[in-house]
């Protein structure tokens, strides 16, 4: 059976592209789904044609699926039969002028500056010891001063922050590195925390328990905090701090610092750079912010704009 491809398919992403755990668990998925899918009509991707595949793709669509899922089940399966063609698995390749849905360019939801104080509040406030406190006050100022994907933050080494740093070298998707500033508060909490937590180690170490290499060490099978984890918690400093908890999630963070960085006269290269977007094109989505910013710039300076406000 053709399905199996997709093991060999997602060793050659992991191999060649350094894929993350995450992408290669999601391109699995993707294509199991389609399998089942071409099985149950007595088809596989060895033979399966492009009406067939076409034909996926709108029970997909009648399924209820965003366009953002069908786009990235297309894009699975692309991607698999390039490989296929590439290794001679197929003299073919019958996806490669399939047209995507696109993607929605719904703006991203953020929360306002004095939403992330009281969590950020909250997240001091939150928590049964001084050290628990010290660990949720660090996790949320790293994250609104660095604008991290939560996968990122959890999975810190605690090597990263060793001897007060200003900045943190972050390893994001596809193993790609970069650098991100802290903040003054974010660098105190992280100090702070960083205390706390080598105090553990000591006592774990004199106790003859093992040694964590992360930052936010947990007992786990990861060895560190985890995204649902870190997810529960700041639902749990939504509700202490008054904000809708179903506005808040660790992604809005991110959203919220990119917002944020922008309304006050930072620039989108810094912003990809920041973020880690590969491709400007993702970081184009915050272009709503510009324009709400430029249209006040030249309400409140442009003279036209100034005689009309007089004449009212």
């Amino acid at each position: 059976m053709s399905a199996r491809w997709i093991e060999p398919f997602l060793e050659a992403i992991a191999a060649e592209r350094g894929a993350a755990a995450n992408t290669l668990a999601a391109y699995a998925r993707d294509l199991r789904l389609a399998a089942g899918w071409l099985a149950d009509r007595g088809a596989d991707f060895a033979t399966a044609d492009r009406d067939t595949i076409e034909a996926y793709l709108i029970a997909c669509d009648a399924d209820g699926l965003s366009r953002a899922t069908r786009a990235r089940r297309l894009s699975a399966i692309k991607q698999l039969y390039r490989f296929a063609f590439e290794e001679g698995l197929r003299d073919d390749n019958p996806a490669v002028q399939i047209a995507g849905p696109g993607r929605d360019r719904r703006l991203p939801k953020s929360l306002s500056v004095p939403d992330v104080d009281r969590l950020l509040d909250a997240a001091a406030a939150h928590g049964r010891s001084p050290a628990e406190r010290a660990r949720n006050a660090c996790l949320m100022q790293v994250l609104y001063a660095t604008g991290m994907r939560v996968s990122e933050l959890v999975s810190l080494p605690a090597s990263a922050a060793r001897g007060d740093p200003r900045m943190l070298l972050v390893r994001g998707k596809g193993g790609k590195e970069r650098m991100v500033p802290l903040s003054p508060p974010a660098r105190a909490a992280l100090a702070e925390w960083l205390a706390l937590r080598d105090a553990d180690q000591d006592v774990a170490r004199i106790a003859g328990r093992p040694q964590s290499q992360w930052l936010f060490p947990s007992h786990g099978r990861s060895g560190h905090l985890t995204r649902h984890g870190f997810y529960l918690l700041i639902k749990a400093f939504a509700v202490e701090a008054g904000v809708s908890p179903e506005a808040v999630t660790p992604h809005t963070l991110r959203h919220a610092f990119a917002t944020h960085l922008l309304e006050n006269g930072a620039d989108l290269r810094s912003i990809q750079t920041l973020l880690g977007h590969a491709d400007l094109a993702t970081t184009e989505i915050y272009t709503h912010v510009l324009e709400a910013r430029l249209r006040d710039l030249v309400l409140q300076h442009h003279p036209l704009a100034r005689a009309e406000a007089d004449l009212d």
